[in-house]
């Protein structure tokens, strides 16, 4: 409904039904069926609507993520988040740029799955002993540089699309094998066709893979007490982590980032994050792992991003700008 001052009445207080924006892919409404499941149990009275929306990314499956923008699969659905047309919105997180538009809020996180990537290639062979003339199939500029780094012979070529896209083309179509993010194909109950698992050590994560995160409107006190139902606050702590390192280097970073953040020892009061940083081609690169108290996720990004600029990384952000 529009009020007469031309903005847009949302609701704010209880309601029955309540409508939560995703993308349309195989993966993102599987992946908010689980957000879901996670909500229900606590909120029966409520019935919740699931409302597809096409990004950006979604549209345009040709052109290079890295020249859209931030926030290519997210950007939409925020714009129905802000007019009312949907109450909460379900991303993976690693899609969310981690400055949101003013007025919204990630509300929840849910507990985290496998963060790492892993290889799949019909080849059958681990990354170490993948061959220098076969084709990896990526247009992630984080994993080109990584496997430029550890194996600058092999090929790789461009490839978009969704999981099934991807994996038809890299069955031999276009090329050898890919590497995908473990989570996705774990929730598409597609384990099968991994080849190897990536150390997030060696081979580190984009902040936040792994995680769902519950977008909503900041004001609305109503749903950020129904998504709070969902909140995992140990990987909430993790991924705060991850994301104020990215943060701490602008936010928008164009180079290769890499953050990864895991509990040492048993009692969950200390993260160690490592991190990762390189030239687009993987020959100028410099990693850190830090560890410090988990309740303190922006001072141990903070400590991280001091160890990579006392290795020169201010040198790959000079570098990146236009």
């Amino acid at each position: 409904m529009i009020s007469p001052a031309g903005a847009v009445a949302v609701a704010r207080g209880p309601r029955a039904v309540v409508r939560v924006g995703t993308r349309g892919s195989r993966l993102a409404l599987v992946q908010t069926e689980l957000t879901l499941a996670a909500l229900r149990p606590a909120h029966p009275a409520v019935s919740f609507e699931v409302v597809t929306v096409t990004t950006q990314g979604d549209a345009n499956q040709t052109a290079a993520l890295a020249g859209m923008g931030l926030g290519v699969f997210v950007k939409e659905i925020e714009r129905r988040l802000e007019s009312g047309e949907i109450d909460m919105a379900v991303h993976s997180l690693k899609d969310m740029p981690t400055v949101l538009p003013p007025g919204m809020d990630i509300g929840a996180v849910l507990e985290r799955a496998d963060a790492r990537d892993v290889l799949v290639t019909h080849l059958g062979i681990g990354l170490a002993d993948y061959p220098a003339h076969a084709r990896m199939g990526t247009s992630s500029p984080r994993r080109i540089a990584q496997i430029a780094g550890i194996r600058p012979d092999v090929a790789v070529v461009p490839i978009r699309g969704n999981v099934d896209t991807r994996l038809r083309k890299a069955a031999g179509e276009e090329c050898d094998g890919t590497i995908l993010a473990a989570a996705g194909l774990l929730r598409l109950g597609m384990e099968g066709v991994i080849t190897e698992y990536l150390a997030p050590q060696t081979f580190v994560p984009p902040p936040g893979q792994g995680a769902m995160a519950i977008e909503i409107r900041a004001d609305d006190d109503w749903i950020r007490g129904v998504v709070s139902a969902a909140h995992d606050e140990a990987t909430g702590r993790a991924v705060a982590a991850e994301r104020s390192f990215l943060e701490a280097l602008g936010g928008g970073c164009q180079v290769p980032v890499g953050a990864y953040a895991e509990y040492a020892g048993d009692g969950g009061d200390t993260l160690e994050l490592t991190v990762f940083m390189s030239a687009p081609d993987g020959a100028d690169s410099c990693r850190a792992a830090v560890r410090g108290a988990s309740g303190e996720p922006a001072a141990l990004a903070a400590a991280a991003w001091e160890r990579l600029r006392q290795q020169g990384a201010g040198r790959l952000l000079d570098g990146a700008q236009p």
